[in-house]
């Protein structure tokens, strides 16, 4: 399948127009929105949610992941790329959002995308080029000159940051909770968050933090709003 993860938000016409592009030139393939709301303009924080969500996908499938959080787009300083990593796909900008993906991953391929549509507007890469260059992935056209991919930030292995904010108010941290004892605190906004299993096993109310679904550390309150309750939000400052 591929796998959409983007900060294009589900309003407006960009996700529907990739599809489109997809459509026409795979049109037997699946497309999912993996994540819509990645935060925006923040390669930072999307690249700890990107290795993380491409996790549940099994190598054997060879999903691509259409990976699109790109404030500098236009303007080609972050080469566009395609990286094949632990036997998935990713096609998108060489700004960061890779970084933890292939840090984690055991074998990373890396090709810069040289080729140019006829049509290339300056401000939406996702469609013009990232889109057709998928098409060319499953055609076992893979464009481009393979390079040698370098970590281009440094980030550290675990962000002590919020870095999702879901709909809920739950907040998702850059720490894997495998890096975290359960006795540990969160220090959050100067109140101490204690870890517990799930909602229900604190009283109604209190904070805490708990392993997500996704491998993270994430921070909720038991029937409240945790972003809201801390006065928190992507890039809160976290301390261990």
């Amino acid at each position: 399948m591929i796998a959409l993860f983007t900060d294009y938000g589900l309003h407006g016409p960009y996700l529907g127009q990739v599809k489109a592009v997809l459509h026409l030139l795979l049109p037997a393939e699946k497309v999912i929105n993996l994540l819509a709301d990645a935060p925006r303009d923040n390669p930072k924080a999307s690249a700890y949610l990107l290795a993380a969500f491409s996790q549940a996908f099994a190598a054997d499938q060879e999903t691509i992941f259409f990976s699109v959080v790109d404030p500098g787009v236009g303007s080609f300083q972050d080469q566009p790329v395609v990286i094949k990593a632990d036997g998935q796909w990713y096609v998108g900008p060489d700004n960061g959002l890779f970084d933890m993906v292939c840090r984690r991953s055991s074998g990373v391929q890396c090709r810069r995308i040289d080729w140019r549509p006829e049509t290339l507007s300056a401000s939406f890469h996702g469609r013009d080029l990232y889109a057709p260059t998928i098409a060319m992935i499953r055609n076992n056209e893979v464009p481009g000159k393979e390079i040698t991919w370098q970590d281009r930030h440094g980030w550290p292995d675990d962000l002590c940051e919020i870095i999702y904010v879901d709909h809920f108010g739950n907040c998702m941290t850059g720490i894997r909770a495998e890096a975290l004892d359960n006795t540990n605190e969160i220090q959050v906004s100067g109140i101490s968050i204690p870890y517990a299993h799930t909602f229900s096993s604190v009283p109604p109310g209190n904070a805490f933090w708990y392993h997500n679904s996704q491998g993270l550390a994430e921070i909720a309150v038991n029937g409240g709003n945790a972003a809201e309750r801390l006065d928190v939000g992507i890039g809160t400052q976290l301390v261990i």
